[in-house]
């Protein structure tokens, strides 16, 4: 089990989200004048990063907002959380960290993951 950690309701299992897709892909400014393969593009082509990837999530059991997440998509750590419509936090590696979200090891160890 996961942690999430919702900007609005602070922790909560990760059963209450639902993922939203790639972050900050901005819609067309001219739709209509898109080609059918620009279309597609635009709908189904996203990146599969290995690694840190932004990405969107919704609280559909909790407050019901959207809100960005940085996560590293091979440990499942969570690096940051921030609001849709910000840009990402400047990640350092001498950043402070706020928040846990914690998971639960094969062996039942709990494991804390920072933000």
């Amino acid at each position: 089990m996961l942690l999430f950690p919702c900007p609005n309701c602070g922790p909560r299992n990760e059963t209450e989200f639902h993922y939203g897709g790639q972050a900050h892909v901005a819609y067309p400014e001219h739709p209509a004048e898109l080609t059918d393969r620009e279309w597609a593009e635009y709908l189904f082509y996203r990146q599969n990063t290995k690694g840190l990837f932004a990405e969107r999530w919704v609280h559909s059991a909790g407050c019901r907002k959207w809100f960005n997440m940085l996560r590293d998509t091979v440990s499942y750590d969570i690096t940051a959380v921030y609001r849709i419509g910000h840009e990402p936090p400047a990640l350092r590696t001498s950043q402070p960290t706020t928040g846990l979200a914690t998971s639960t090891t094969r062996q039942g160890t709990p494991e804390g993951v920072q933000l």
